[in-house]
């Protein structure tokens, strides 16, 4: 073999050589790195999934709160709502039953209402709740006021000694206030006509050293009082006017008497 076929061959292996070598690191490259572009793949298709996650949880929170926002909203707004219509019922009840110390500051004329009736009822101790036996007791009070004309009702409330003044105020006062009640819806008797008084244990009817004397202490005394002079003018009125007077009798002329003049 002459020199050039040797060179040719060598240049030839050579280059085969540097062709497979080539692709082999070409194969060891993409051997090693295959791995790493799917777990990249990978980490891109979770992040991406976090992303979506992480908005979609953004959104649901933003909805979220929106939503309590609008809820707390409309709670404030019912809350409101029903503060005013327990004040405006506050107002209303005030309004319709006449609340005083005494009847002399709030009823005019009042020298000339006399009582006609009374009735009263007790109560078990710290209880404000009328049994079966009271509302028969009012029974006979209320079918007697719808016979009465120009009346009003006194409603006294008390109760024993035991326990503070202030406690005992606000015990005689719903009382008082559920015999109004009851007398009011059962027989039609408008607000007005009633006068409520709350006098706690300041006004004691039986000692209260004795239980017998503390259970008739806690009452509420009903007093049915008409205005007489009211019911008296119709009365006068009926009895001032004048009455119908016969025909005068005048005496016969003398024309008639002694028919030769």
């Amino acid at each position: 073999m002459t020199p050039i076929r040797y060179a040719a061959v060598a240049l030839s292996s050579a280059t085969l050589l540097l062709f497979l070598t080539g692709c082999a690191s070409k194969n060891y490259v993409r051997t090693q790195t295959a791995p790493l572009a799917q777990k990249t793949n990978e980490l891109d298709d979770a992040t991406a999934t976090n992303n979506r996650n992480v908005h979609d949880l953004d959104t649901r929170t933003t909805t979220g709160i929106n939503q309590a926002k609008g809820a707390a909203s409309t709670a404030d707004q019912h809350a409101t709502a029903a503060g005013q219509s327990a004040t405006q019922a506050q107002q209303s009840a005030q309004e319709a039953y006449n609340r005083a110390d005494s009847l002399a500051g709030v009823v005019a004329n009042l020298d000339s209402y006399k009582p006609v009736s009374d009735v009263t009822v007790t109560f078990r101790t710290g209880k404000a709740d009328l049994s079966k036996a009271d509302k028969e007791k009012l029974a006979s009070l209320g079918s007697q006021v719808n016979a009465t004309k120009s009346y009003i009702l006194q409603v006294t409330g008390g109760t024993d000694s035991t326990g503070g003044a202030d406690l005992n105020y606000q015990l005689s006062q719903r009382r008082a206030e559920t015999v109004v009640q009851y007398l009011a819806s059962q027989y039609n008797i408008p607000p007005r006509k009633f006068y409520l008084i709350g006098i706690g244990k300041d006004k004691e009817v039986a000692s209260n050293k004795t239980s017998a004397g503390r259970a008739q202490n806690r009452r509420v005394e009903v007093q049915l009082l008409t205005n007489m002079e009211q019911q008296a003018q119709p009365q006068q009125g009926q009895q001032g006017q004048p009455t119908a007077q016969p025909p005068a009798q005048h005496p016969p002329s003398v024309s008639e008497n002694n028919p030769r003049q």
